[in-house]
């Protein structure tokens, strides 16, 4: 991330005005120039003209993936909280936004944490330190947690997967800025470097994922409309976790409480539905 000119009054960042519009409710153009990015702050240089643009591909690529690691288990809890009063470690608390590739923020997005406890260790009985979440309306998302140990060979870090409703899905992983081991991590890109800062006894963490979709909130109706998917699961009914349907001939069982939406039929979101 390219940091504001210090002492600049004239610097602005692109995400924070997209942040402020998303806030308010309003639709307002991004401000481009010198090659800055949707993800990244930017100065700007004094008595220039900085055109509107309503994309954002001038250097904002999509968020680049990484390999899932060997500790990753399906069906983890929905919750955005990892800790409890009497968890150990340093608090974490990671936010930020999902951006399709046109600048839109998306909402609904799956974002399936993991990462490794104090010590190092993963938790491959249970769901210590795994959970997933949805984006909201803003396509904002937070995630507390504690800063994970450090084990052999890697640095210290943040597994994650994305998915927007329908479509493919990200997997990737988030770094913590001025570690040692970044720099003898064979897999550490500085790509994904959060954004990372004291808060009292904790530590404040923000990143902004580019799925590499284009925005909105998932598949919209077909012209002609085509016959719905044959069985009984159906869009916009609220299901509870033990609730059991079927989808095009196959039977599934609910994990969690939600409401479906187009995009989230049971065969594509294993942590909502498990195939009886």
């Amino acid at each position: 991330m390219t940091p504001t000119t210090p002492g600049d009054p004239g610097g602005i960042s692109r995400k924070a005005l997209l942040k402020a519009a998303v806030a308010a409710g309003a639709a307002v153009p991004l401000l481009v120039g010198g090659g800055s990015a949707l993800a990244r702050d930017a100065a700007r240089t004094p008595g220039r003209t900085l055109a509107p643009t309503p994309y954002c591909d001038d250097g904002d690529d999509p968020t680049p993936d990484q390999m899932e690691g060997p500790y990753f288990k399906p069906n983890s809890p929905l919750r955005t909280d990892l800790v409890t009063s009497s968890t150990p470690g340093t608090r974490l608390t990671v936010s930020g936004y999902v951006f399709g590739r046109d600048c839109a923020p998306l909402p609904g997005v799956l974002l399936d944490f993991w990462q490794a406890d104090v010590a190092g260790a993963y938790d491959m009985t249970g769901y210590a330190f795994r959970g997933h979440q949805f984006t909201d309306a803003t396509g904002a998302f937070v995630l507390r947690t504690i800063v994970p140990g450090l084990y052999p060979g890697r640095t210290r870090h943040l597994h994650v997967k994305a998915q927007a409703p329908g479509k493919p899905v990200l997997t990737t992983q988030l770094y913590f800025p001025g570690e040692p081991r970044n720099a003898t991590d064979a897999i550490f890109d500085p790509d994904l470097l959060m954004t990372v800062r004291d808060a009292g006894g904790g530590k404040q963490g923000t990143f902004d994922f580019v799925l590499n979709v284009e925005g909105g909130s998932g598949p919209g109706p077909t012209d002609p409309p085509t016959d719905p998917p044959s069985g009984t699961w159906a869009v916009g009914r609220p299901y509870t976790a033990g609730d059991r349907v079927t989808y095009n001939g196959a039977a599934y069982r609910c994990l969690q409480a939600h409401t479906s939406m187009a995009g989230w039929e049971p065969p594509v979101v294993p942590a909502l539905w498990r195939r009886d």
